[in-house]
């Protein structure tokens, strides 16, 4: 099993930028496609970004052009960069892994941005 552990969360003010990191659990890293989501108050979760294990990305329209996802399988972990940050993108973010029907989340991160 993986578990997963969220850090880089906080505060900023609109147009700053953030680096979301998610640490994996485990050797198995490199066979799970990962994903961050995001959960605002009162609204459902939604993916924000993902990547999959052959490093083919994707991103909700809101956020492109603006966030990076990536991977580093020697850290076993997943980034997710947010530039030119809005105070729409405020939400707890979850990594997600995700193999076949097994799937794990994270704990969750708190962005928020606001001045």
């Amino acid at each position: 099993q993986v578990q997963l552990v969220e850090s880089g969360g906080g505060l900023v003010q609109p147009g700053g930028s953030l680096r979301l990191s998610c640490a994996a659990s485990g050797s198995m890293f490199r066979f799970y496609d990962m994903g961050w989501y995001r959960q605002a108050p009162g609204k459902q979760r939604e993916l924000v970004a993902g990547i999959s294990t052959g490093g083919t990305k994707n991103y909700v329209d809101s956020v492109k052009g603006r966030f990076t996802i990536s991977r580093d399988s020697a850290k076993n972990t997943v980034y997710l960069q947010m530039n030119s940050l809005k105070p729409e993108d405020t939400a707890v973010y979850f990594c997600n892994a995700r193999s076949g029907s097994y799937v794990v989340w994270g704990q969750g991160t708190q962005v928020t941005v606001s001045s």
